[in-house]
């Protein structure tokens, strides 16, 4: 039987690329093959240009030691030797002098929270206390490709959320490309700029967390999709909705009139000397037969920017009572109100 076949995928620079999937999938053995730890009986791996299955063994070695890093569900720490010792290993294989790699170390230490532990041994540590470790241990020869099967599976959810954070904050701050190995969906979605999704050996879809929730390949796709906090996932620019823009002179029976023959049940309004909102045609029907204008009304409308998650744009829905304006450069790209929100928080049935 085959493990992996016909896979093909691109991993942009800097970027966290996550592969998911159900156990036997052939994730591990993908991520294995992509450094030679499993060797490809077909096809072809670059990174950085470089064609990985035409390297030599000590070319390939020289690789891992100088540009790959691997973190394993298992961590694989030297019992014998010391946090500090651990986390400087790599750098001492490479050849670098003693004071600077401890350095080095020393400051990966306290960038992974475990300052005050470097002279402790791996048995005196807590098993997140061992991965964060393991995490050091790879970041410190500051690699270009960083891969991590699994890393958190094997610990509890309060450490596992801390570790992901913990990466997510070191990837924004570095330069690393990496490949994260997961068979949860909520992890996935919370560390991966794109997600590629495996089953039986091939990739079934590839997409951002969004495009992953909001539009599943199939029924094998949409069963992760269930379980996905949506509302942590999607984000404002996605689902607003373009709303007309009405004139603060309006009277409001105009105002109504425009809403009915644009087929909207909202517009923007932009008031001299006041922040821009949104009018219902459920407000005005409220006003019906009066001769205010649209700028003599008061109505305040919370604003988002286009990337605020819909948890965000939900709580300000709750807190006012009234659709919230997406932000866009020099404008608005739409507005979000109740029903927009709803409808994003459900799953797609299945075709």
């Amino acid at each position: 039987m085959t493990a992996v076949r016909g896979v093909s995928f691109q991993v942009r620079p800097c970027e966290t690329f996550v592969v998911m999937g159900l156990s036997g999938s052939g994730k591990s053995t993908l991520i294995r093959c992509l450094t030679r730890l499993i060797e490809p009986t077909a096809g072809r791996v670059d990174i950085d240009g470089n064609h990985v299955l035409t390297l030599s063994n000590s070319q390939l070695s020289e690789q891992r030691r100088r540009d790959w890093a691997m973190v394993f569900q298992h961590f694989g720490l030297l019992p014998h030797r010391r946090v500090l010792q651990n986390v400087a290993y790599g750098l001492e294989v490479s050849g670098v002098p003693r004071r600077e790699r401890e350095e080095r170390a020393h400051r990966m230490v306290e960038l992974v929270g475990l300052s005050g532990t470097e002279n402790k041994y791996p048995s005196e540590l807590s098993g997140g206390m061992r991965q964060r470790v393991g995490l050091a241990r790879a970041l410190v020869q500051n690699p270009r490709l960083l891969l991590l099967d699994e890393p958190f599976s094997a610990l509890d959810p309060l450490i596992r959320a801390d570790l992901q954070d913990e990466l997510m904050r070191l990837a924004r701050g570095g330069s690393q490309t990496s490949v994260f190995i997961t068979h949860d969906l909520t992890e996935a979605l919370k560390v991966g700029d794109r997600i590629a999704i495996m089953r039986d050996g091939v990739l079934v879809q590839v997409g951002t967390p969004e495009e992953i929730v909001l539009n599943p390949a199939d029924d094998y796709v949409r069963r992760f999709a269930v379980e996905a906090p949506r509302a942590k996932v999607v984000r404002a620019a996605t689902i607003a909705q373009a709303v007309p823009e009405l004139s603060a002179g309006l009277s409001v029976d105009a105002a109504l009139t425009a809403l009915a023959q644009n087929g909207g049940g909202s517009a923007l309004v932009h008031p001299n000397a006041r922040a821009p909102f949104v009018v219902t045609a459920q407000d005005l029907l409220k006003l019906d037969g009066s001769r205010r204008t649209l700028g003599s009304l008061e109505f305040g409308t919370a604003t988002v920017d286009g990337d605020e998650l819909l948890a965000v744009v939900m709580q300000k829905l709750i807190d006012t009572g009234r659709p919230v304006l997406v932000k866009a450069p020099g404008g608005f790209m739409g507005a979000i109100d109740d029903s927009l929100a709803v409808r994003a928080l459900s799953v797609p049935s299945s075709s």
